[in-house]
């Protein structure tokens, strides 16, 4: 019989954030594959939990995905975790989780935190449509298609940020996006829990003193004219189009006078004489 592969999402901070069926799972399973064993070992401590290791990382998961699978076709059930929050996203645990798909074994998720769910959620900014782009491209050229593709992107963005590289993901995001409305949450469920609020530039001026795992939050594009989403638009397709969200009325309106630059009474007398 085959093993079961489950993704366990572990704490991204407070070790209270850790679910009752993550422990169970944790104390059931043969073997943890972790992204960092030393981290993973404190958290297992904690819990009082003993269980064989075995180091899963981006350095190493083209051999360890091949002796995963092995294990798991033997019947030894096996627990990915990362070194925090949920694994699979932006760490290697994607790949391991695609081979055991192509093998027919069992993926079960373990739900639990998420960094960039938590730093949406608090963010004030719209959460009905966001993207999540993990980190930007260090290439220049594929870092420059990604940020117009920011730019032009009518949902929510979550970026994740290393603190010695934000400064200059500020910048590039303000040379492309212009002075965005942006919200910086900073070490979420630890200590220095931060949440910064303001235009880029705002964020820029506090930068450079800024330390801990980063997650940035950007306003969508609000001026869908200007990418010609709506340029060739009646005014009732206009309203259609919001409709379709689930907008009311009021809020539709709104959001037309802002799209087409004009003023909210000019749009409201144009469908009240409709």
């Amino acid at each position: 019989m085959l093993g079961k592969l489950y993704i366990v999402a572990t704490p991204i901070g407070n070790l209270e954030d850790i679910t009752l069926r993550a422990i169970r799972v944790l104390k059931g399973v043969d073997l943890i594959a972790a992204e960092d064993t030393r981290h993973t070992l404190k958290l297992l401590n904690h819990l009082e939990i003993s269980k064989p290791l075995i180091s899963y990382h981006r350095h190493n998961e083209d051999v360890k995905t091949d002796i995963l699978i092995h294990k798991l076709q033997e019947g030894q059930n096996i627990a990915l975790v990362s070194d925090a929050g949920t694994p699979g996203i932006c760490d290697p645990g994607e790949e391991v989780i695609k081979a055991c798909i192509e093998c027919g074994i069992s993926v079960i998720p373990i739900p639990g935190a998420c960094a960039m769910v938590n730093a949406l959620i608090v963010s004030g900014i719209d959460t009905k449509e966001f993207i999540f782009f993990g980190f930007l491209p260090l290439h220049k050229k594929l870092r420059k298609e990604k940020l117009i593709e920011i730019k032009n992107a009518n949902k929510t963005v979550i970026l994740y940020e290393a603190p010695h590289k934000l400064n200059t993901t500020l910048k590039d995001l303000k040379e492309i996006l212009g002075n965005r409305q942006v919200v910086l949450a900073r070490e979420i469920t630890k200590i220095h829990e931060e949440y910064i609020r303001g235009t880029i530039d705002e964020i820029l001026a506090k930068s450079e003193t800024l330390k801990g795992e980063m997650i940035l939050v950007i306003e969508k594009n609000e001026s869908m004219i200007e990418n010609n989403l709506f340029g060739d638009l009646s005014l009732e397709e206009h309203y259609l189009v919001y409709e379709n969200q689930g907008l009311e009325k009021k809020e539709i309106i709104k959001k037309i006078a802002k799209d087409r630059n004009v003023s909210k009474n000019e749009i409201y007398q144009y469908f009240i004489a409709k």
